[in-house]
């Protein structure tokens, strides 16, 4: 299978890249679990890493490719409240890091377009 920007293998590479990266740097994502939510921000940091390694296996592999696909756009709209806690909470920052936190936002909706795309081309095999 070629490696184009919307193959699947590269996707799952994204999704298990920030699984690792919520286990290695938990800190990091703890800050932008919006507070709304309950338990503590480290259980939702754990849990999503595992969600998004769960969904780059199920993307890597053929015969749940379809389904995992279509769960992972859903996630990337799930985590979206994240990005804004983080567009908002730098207003306070420097404005490069600001200009990051807000240039985060419109992301999101290439990666649930680029799901949603691999979700279709598995059904068409």
């Amino acid at each position: 299978m070629p490696r184009t920007p919307s193959s699947p293998i590269l996707l799952a590479g994204l999704l298990a890249g920030a699984a690792v990266a919520h286990a290695a740097l938990p800190k990091q994502f703890d800050a932008i679990v919006p507070r709304a939510l309950p338990g503590t921000p480290r259980q939702w940091t754990y849990a999503s890493g595992a969600a998004e390694l769960a969904l780059a296996v199920g993307v890597a592999h053929p015969r749940t490719r379809r389904v995992a696909a279509l769960a992972t756009a859903a996630f990337f709209v799930g985590v979206f409240p994240a990005n804004v806690k983080m567009a908002v909470d730098a207003r306070r920052r420097s404005p490069a890091l600001r200009a990051v936190a807000v240039g985060r936002l419109p992301l999101q909706v290439p990666l649930v377009l680029w799901a949603r795309s691999v979700s279709r081309s598995a059904a068409a095999r």
